[in-house]
């Protein structure tokens, strides 16, 4: 084991033991074993230079293993003799009787020297200065096989040239056809399977072990029958094309017949091989369903012209991978072909994928075509969605795993409108539950996690459905096409509790990834960004981002489960007074839910967005009937009594009673479901009305409580700044400098603080005077070295 890449090769403790033996003037009778390229002839090399130094004759031989028998007696003999030194290398095969019986004699002289791939010390020691720091790169491609270490010495970069790849042309361009075959086997990692190697060469179990023993001995190949990954990149680039398409097929269709995965095996042949690989390629692309849609289309792509069965399969892949437009697309020519055996199948990818695009009433209708129990599931799911209550009893589901959980998810959402939201939440979690294991592996209109959670948000729960989510987005339930959602309602319950940065985050990332989002996904983002900006008092962003909620509302129609987003725009719209573009859809929502027989779960939170939208706009008259509607659902529910207290309070506070007890027991109710910011706004709201102030300061840090901040904390200060005293402002002085100093108007920063616009303004004269400065540009100027 050598190289010469540096002055003088590194050898192996073996090598050099021999070495000083010859030095010592003793008979070296020794064989020399390795496969191809591990550094056989260096170390002869190196054995010759130490018998001419030591002034001894010697028979050195290098590949053995190609001389005739005639030869390989001869050298025995002298072994035999024992009064000379021979060293003869060989490869560990061919292995000719002959060429054992002189293995055997040279052994019993002393063990035969075998050569081993370098260590990734070595490997480092051999390289030149300028590519050790590639020794890592050098080895983990190599192997440690010398031959190979030495293509990579001039590497300048951790990345294989066409150059080093091509001088493997020379190590395959000899070898017979089988050896190519079993070398190309190994490259698509089928290279200790006997059974395919068999089928694949035509040979019997002992011929195929010969043609493994001559593959290892290329050096190509590692004892554990894997390629060095510099070999397997040379052996894949540099065998003819057709002959490695026909080893994949032949090795594809021989392990499709024993019932094994094929999807590795034919993963490179996309796009290189047509039709004749078809029953392959849909046995691969069952297999890469699951993990990756997005191949598995592919795959069913390159059958080519196929019938409506892989067109369907097709159709479901696309949709998985979210490319709903092909999944349409190809959904619908088997619908218009008239082929009736999968015209239901391809119906209900349709319907799922108008589903996601907001079309639920256009889904269910298509759903009637197809005999399926899921079909018949996500029908009813669809009804009630688009205010239709079911006419007859749920359909019993087989005992499959999708069948059953469609069926609960059917269930619990009837129970939404038909029982009390802890029977809704309960079903939609077992149905949630049942489904897990199927993880991205179904395709769903929605998933049982989204609709628990969009339960446990009307209801109050957001603990609950935190953790269903939590729990879909980890076992990747719905796969890719409702990774999404998922993230989009647990970011609204982040923004529901006043985590606003983790809400933007998700939107963050949303805009990143560059993917639009289907109607569905991207109302639901809209809301979101309209609900931080209206809490953030953000009306830049909230102006910006009203234009973009109306053509969403337009995408998507109302049904019963986009009330969230709806009502967030019906409060933005009463802030920027542009109620008459929404009020189409709140007239469809109210008629959704009388459809429905007002169910209190899905109308307490529209009733309550509402309730705020009426506040903004002054509409008091407006604002009292939906809060008697409130009221009317007091006693339905937890959350409706909590929501209808807070109401009632915050009229109250609107008109100028404040009753300090009420409010505060209101605004922990709000807290208690979910609904932080609610909470503390209204504590603010109602601080900054009272004229009482021990009220106002207990109020005041209530809100503060509640927004997660601690009550009457004192801020830490900064270091004092040259020039300006910081320590003439005080705390409070101190926070509306900051939100100032970031651009906010007056009213903003009372918003943020829980104060009014004119007490903002008394502020910032006080610190104008105490600074001293002549204007407000030298009042900011001051300030922002004060803030930071």
């Amino acid at each position: 084991m050598s190289l010469s890449t540096t002055a003088r090769p590194v050898l192996s403790p073996e090598v050099t033991q021999v070495l000083d033996a010859v030095a010592a003037g003793a008979v070296v009778r020794l064989g020399v074993v390795a496969p191809g390229g591990h550094g056989k002839t260096t170390v002869l090399r190196e054995l010759e230079r130490a018998f001419e130094d030591a002034g001894a004759s010697a028979t050195v031989v290098d590949d053995a293993h190609l001389l005739p028998d005639a030869e390989l007696l001869s050298l025995r003999a002298r072994v035999e003799r024992g009064d000379a030194n021979v060293v003869v290398a060989y490869r560990p095969w061919p292995r000719s009787r002959a060429l054992a019986a002189l293995a055997e004699s040279l052994g019993r002289a002393r063990p035969a020297l075998a050569l081993e791939p370098f260590t990734r010390e070595q490997v480092r020691a051999v390289l030149p200065p300028s590519a050790r720091g590639l020794a890592d790169f050098v080895h983990q491609q190599t192997g440690g096989v010398p031959r190979f270490v030495r293509r990579l010495a001039g590497l300048t970069a951790a990345e294989l040239t066409p150059e080093v790849v091509a001088s493997f042309r020379a190590d395959l361009d000899w070898l017979d056809a089988d050896v190519q075959k079993y070398l190309l086997a190994a490259e698509a990692g089928a290279a200790l399977r006997l059974d395919l190697l068999g089928g694949l060469l035509g040979l019997d179990a002992d011929a195929v072990g010969d043609v493994i023993e001559a593959g290892r001995a290329t050096g190509l190949v590692g004892a554990d029958g894997a390629l060095p990954p510099v070999a397997r990149v040379a052996v894949a680039a540099l065998s003819r094309t057709d002959r490695r398409i026909a080893v994949r097929q032949r090795l594809a269709e021989l392990q499709l017949r024993s019932g094994g995965p094929v999807l590795d095996l034919v993963r490179p042949l996309i796009g290189v091989a047509g039709p004749e690989l078809g029953r392959v390629f849909r046995a691969a692309a069952d297999e890469a369903l699951a993990t990756d849609p997005a191949l598995a289309a592919r795959l069913l792509e390159s059958v080519g012209t196929a019938g409506p069965d892989v067109a369907v399969r097709r159709a479901v892949a696309s949709a998985m991978a979210g490319d709903l437009d092909a999944a349409l697309r190809l959904a619908d020519g088997v619908l218009s072909g008239g082929d009736p055996e999968h015209r239901g199948a391809a119906a209900e990818v349709a319907a799922i994928a108008l589903a996601h695009r907001g079309q639920l009433a256009r889904g269910t209708e298509l759903h009637r075509w197809s005999s399926s129990a899921t079909s018949a599931a996500f029908a009813v799911i669809g009804r009630v969605g688009t205010g239709r209550l079911p006419d007859e009893a749920l359909p019993e589901a087989p005992p499959t795993m999708l069948d059953g959980g469609a069926s609960l998810m059917a269930q619990g959402v009837v129970e939404s409108v038909t029982s009390s939201a802890t029977t809704a939440l309960s079903t939609l979690v077992r149905a949630a539950g049942l489904l897990e294991p199927a993880g991205r592996a179904v395709l769903l209109p929605d998933t049982p996690a989204a609709l628990a959670a969009l339960v446990a948000l009307h209801s109050g729960e957001p603990g609950i459905a935190e953790s269903v989510l939590d729990r879909a987005l980890a076992t990747a339930s719905g796969g890719a096409l409702m990774a999404v959602r998922h993230r989009l309602l647990r970011a609204w319950i982040a923004m529901q509790r006043g985590d606003l940065p983790r809400a933007r985050e998700t939107l963050a990332a949303l805009r990143k990834a560059g993917r639009p989002l289907e109607p569905r996904d991207w109302l639901f983002a809209v809301a979101l960004e309209i609900g931080v900006a209206r809490r953030t008092s953000d009306l830049a962003t909230l102006k910006r981002t009203w234009e973009q909620a109306c053509e969403a509302v337009l995408r998507h129609p109302v049904d019963l489960f986009t009330f969230l987003p709806l009502g967030e725009f019906a409060t933005a719209a009463a802030r920027l007074r542009d109620q008459h573009r929404l009020a189409p859809h709140l007239a469809a929502a109210r008629t959704l839910l009388r459809d429905l027989g007002d169910p209190s779960l899905w109308s307490v939170p529209l009733h309550w967005s509402a309730l705020h939208a009426a506040i903004i706009a002054e509409e008091t008259s407006v604002a009292e009937e939906h809060a008697a509607s409130l009221a009317a659902c007091r006693d339905r529910s937890r959350y409706a009594r909590v929501v209808s207290a807070a109401a009632e309070s915050w009229l109250d506070v609107v008109a100028g009673k404040v009753d300090a007890d009420q409010v505060e027991e209101s605004a922990r109710g709000l807290q208690a479901v979910g609904q932080w910011w609610d909470a503390a706004r209204l504590a603010g709201q109602a601080a900054i009305r009272t004229s009482d102030r021990q009220a106002m300061v207990r109020l005041l840090d209530c809100a503060r409580l509640l927004q997660g901040r601690p009550a009457a904390t004192a801020r830490k200060q900064p270091e004092p700044v040259a020039e300006v005293d910081a320590g003439k402002l005080s705390d409070r002085e101190r926070e509306v400098a900051e939100l100032v100093v970031g651009g906010l108007t007056y009213k903003q920063v009372g918003d943020r603080l829980f104060i009014s616009a004119k007490t903002v303004e008394h502020h910032v004269a006080r610190m104008r005077q105490r600074l001293g400065c002549a204007s407000r540009a030298e009042l900011l100027d001051q300030l922002r070295q004060i803030v930071g």
